[in-house]
């Protein structure tokens, strides 16, 4: 190490303030002694209670991804050697104050707010980055905030003006640097209102119900006597048997009355219409075969009425038999007892005939809509026989056997003569009164002269 001149050391000690001969050695004072801050490097030509202040420092900025991260500490290094706080909160500092250093009162100090867990580090280091400054020991750091909320936490001051500073009683850290806040992107922790739940609740995180994690009890095994109260419990009452039973018997009862209907109203209109087809077919052969019977036989076919109007084709038989005539789609002729009446080759009598409305091949369901003067063509073995519609009886009663007499009264006829009557039931789809319609024949053709012209137009 070289020496000072001589005609120098005067000079560096008037220079720079020296104590004494020489009051400042450059070689073992780091700094002037103008610029010392601390009080065991207080200059002697500053007055006493008098300090320099330190230069400003600057702003703190955060710090942006990726930035690196230096090792120095500038701010800490301010507060140790000048007493200055650093720019921004006061960070915490892991460790204790001397115990000789007095002690201020502890002010109310809020929550502190739980910050994500990070992965325990081992080794002791520093990682300074703007200003934020994190220790990690070697003991894990706690992965649940909590821990830091259950430690007592006390302030102090130092006599030279040090920082405020919050030390926890536990070498617990405060990690609020850089990579946790990164961390706490990658893995993002519980939201606020769960964060203050967990630091009321002791550093116990609040889970799911606890009694949704302990499994059902099993249940209790039923005695005997139970068993049997209950299987009969589960038995239906004689009320609901009875009430079951009665709609089932109301749902049967509704099946086969749409079945009867509809077998009624459609099936045996197709039944009679093939069965009246089948025995116009057998007259006809009996015709070409040149067959003539002297007498017919009740349920014999003998002849074809024809109704062009209503487009009626129906086969007349002998009798008004119901089962054996009538439902077999057939029109019936008046030819027993009282009820007998004349056949269309007499010269003088009312040939009757009768026939349904409804169902069974109801040939006679419109008959209602014939009007004076409409044809209605019977066809026999040798002839046709075409009488002109003249009146109509609406309604008249079952018992009333003179409206197929041979002058019928309400018909308009006044004298003997060639009529025809066509009964049947009205009103429909019941047979409580009767319809009669009358008319005159007008005309007699042998059928080796073809076709009336009622037919043939």
């Amino acid at each position: 190490m070289s020496a000072v001149r001589p005609g120098h050391e005067q000079e560096h000690g008037r220079q720079f303030g020296g104590g004494g001969e020489l009051g400042y050695d450059p070689l073992t004072d780091p700094l002037p002694p103008g610029e010392h801050a601390s009080p065991r490097f207080r200059a002697s030509d500053i007055a006493a209670g008098q300090e320099e202040q330190p230069p400003p420092s600057p702003p703190y900025t955060e710090p942006l991804p990726g930035d690196p991260v230096d090792w120095y500490d500038r701010e800490g290094y301010r507060q140790d050697w000048y007493g200055q706080e650093p720019a921004g909160e006061p960070e915490p500092e892991s460790g204790r104050l001397p115990s000789d250093a007095p002690v201020a009162p502890v002010a109310p100090v809020a929550p502190v707010a739980p910050v994500a867990p990070v992965a325990p580090r081992q080794g002791r280091h520093r990682s300074e980055q703007a200003g934020a400054r994190t220790t990690v020991f070697d003991s894990p750091v706690p992965d649940t905030p909590a821990a830091e909320a259950e430690a007592p936490v006390t302030q102090a001051s130092g006599p030279a003006g040090p920082p405020t500073v919050l030390v926890p009683d536990d070498e617990t850290v405060a990690l609020r640097t850089s990579d946790t806040r990164r961390a706490a992107e990658v893995s993002p922790g519980p939201g606020r209102a769960e964060r203050r739940r967990a630091a009321k609740g002791k550093g116990r995180r609040r889970s799911a119900p606890e009694a949704a994690k302990t499994p059902a009890e099993p249940a209790k095994p039923m005695s005997r006597v139970e068993a049997r109260r209950a299987a009969k419990a589960a038995k239906d009452s004689p009320a609901v048997i009875a009430s079951r039973a009665i709609g089932e018997l109301f749902i049967t009862f509704g099946v086969l009355m749409l079945l009867f209907v509809t077998y009624q109203l459609w099936w045996t209109n197709v039944l009679a219409g093939q069965q009246a087809d089948k025995a116009a077919n057998k007259i006809q052969d009996d015709w070409a075969n040149g067959r003539k019977p002297d007498a017919f036989e009740p349920g014999q076919g003998f002849a074809i009425m024809y109704i062009p109007k209503l487009d009626v084709v129906v086969p007349i038989a002998e009798g008004i038999d119901k089962h054996g005539v009538l439902d077999r789609g057939m029109v019936g002729h008046y030819s027993e007892g009282k009820l007998k009446t004349a056949m269309p080759q007499d010269k003088q009598g009312n040939f009757a005939v009768a026939g349904h409305r409804n169902t069974h091949g109801e040939p006679f369901r419109y008959i209602n809509h014939l009007e004076p003067g409409d044809p209605i063509v019977v066809e026999t073995q040798d002839t046709y026989y075409t009488y002109e519609m003249a009146s109509i009886l609406p309604q008249t009663s079952p018992s009333n056997v003179g409206v197929i007499g041979p002058v019928p009264p309400g018909s308009g006829f006044t004298r003997p003569g060639r009529y025809i009557t066509l009964t049947t039931c009205t009103p429909e789809f019941t047979s409580t009164f009767r319809m009669i319609v009358w008319g005159k024949m007008v005309e007699e053709r042998p059928r080796s002269k073809g076709k009336p012209d009622a037919l043939v137009g």
